[in-house]
């Protein structure tokens, strides 16, 4: 399946399947692809009429259901890209932890113990995310463009486990890291083991890109970031590149941990909107750069989307670029300024 867009006036337009694998790789493209984190979301009326019909969890557990959520943004927008409906705590499900949305993720019995972690399981690979994979078979067959699968990050895997929930600097958890370094550390070895499998399923069933998403990365200072998150990124990403899949990692708040960020195997860097892209570029040489419109920006209407828009294009415009959001849509979005952004990059020819 493959989606144009017709507005009044204008000619249509048409995704390109080739633009975000070549700029995942390095090579600076005629425009930089677009996609959006969450673009399968609440925003979109046809999905908020999914989630009333079928709930949250059915969609998260039904192939069929988790296949439409993904398409249904290719058949609004002119995106380059697929990403696939799921939630990155699915995997903490299957080691046996239950998690409640309300909407965000809830732990009602952190696991901060010995006894705690010792009752993780770690699941066979197909144990995991077993209807997202099966469903990104089905996207597979059903379109063209590339498909992003994504893991969360241990650290932010981690995160949630210890501290319950998600609010403010996660003091809980940080004092957790410094209270009990070696639990953290055989926390952090299981969960790196249960994303790498997750991931390699991913790939196995036709994802093109594996985006990690390390939401709380940006909580820690340098020296804790080097000691409870590098190593784990390390090779998770290391393993990923042994698949010769393009990796993407994405860390929030985290303009500090660019020297350190500037390391990992990764080939593309999702930049938030807290940093412009010039700067960014010059600490992460060498790296493909994503992002990094603010999702509040779409909140003022189409025109000002437009426009915000045009100004992250020509910040990203001194190297290869991946258009894309700060972080996830937000459920409030209109429509029409969702279509204003994805139209104004398709339309976009980078300068000489």
């Amino acid at each position: 399946m493959t989606s144009e867009l017709t507005r009044p006036g204008t000619a249509p337009v048409a995704p390109d399947a080739a633009l975000l694998l070549r700029a995942v790789r390095g090579i600076r493209t005629s425009r930089p692809p677009v996609w959006l984190m969450r673009q399968a979301g609440q925003y979109l009326p046809e999905h908020r009429e999914l989630r009333e019909r079928h709930g949250l969890k059915a969609m998260l557990e039904d192939p069929e259901l988790t296949a439409t959520a993904t398409l249904q943004p290719l058949a609004r927008f002119p995106l380059d890209a697929a990403l696939l409906f799921a939630d990155i705590m699915s995997p903490v499900t299957a080691m046996g932890v239950p998690v409640e949305f309300t909407p965000g993720p809830i732990i009602q019995d952190p696991v901060r113990t010995a006894a705690a972690i010792g009752r993780l399981r770690l699941p066979e690979p197909e144990e995991i995310t077993p209807a997202a994979v099966a469903a990104l078979r089905m996207v597979r067959d059903r379109t063209a463009l590339p498909i992003i699968g994504f893991c969360g990050g241990p650290l932010t895997l981690a995160t949630y486990l210890v501290q319950g929930y998600a609010r403010g600097e996660q003091a809980d958890f940080r004092g957790w890291l410094h209270a009990e370094p070696g639990l953290a550390h055989r926390l952090l070895e299981l969960l790196t083991e249960v994303a790498l499998r997750q991931v390699c399923e991913q790939v196995a069933a036709g994802a093109d890109v594996i985006q990690i998403y390390d939401s709380w990365a940006g909580i820690l200072e340098q020296q804790a970031y080097t000691e409870f998150g590098l190593p784990y990124l390390n090779r998770l990403l290391a393993a990923l590149g042994e698949l010769e899949v393009p990796r993407v990692y994405l860390a929030t708040c985290a303009a500090h941990l660019y020297p350190s960020i500037a390391t990992l195997p990764a080939e593309v860097v999702s930049v938030d909107w807290r940093m412009p892209l010039g700067r960014s570029r010059a600490l992460l040489g060498g790296k493909t750069l994503q992002g990094n419109l603010d999702p509040a920006a779409l909140l003022g209407g189409a025109g000002q989307a437009r426009a915000k828009t045009l100004r992250v294009l020509r910040d990203g415009a001194g190297g290869p670029h991946i258009f894309n959001l700060g972080h996830s849509i937000l459920p409030r979005t209109p429509v029409d300024a969702v279509a204003a952004v994805v139209d104004t990059v398709a339309g976009f020819t980078q300068p000489n």
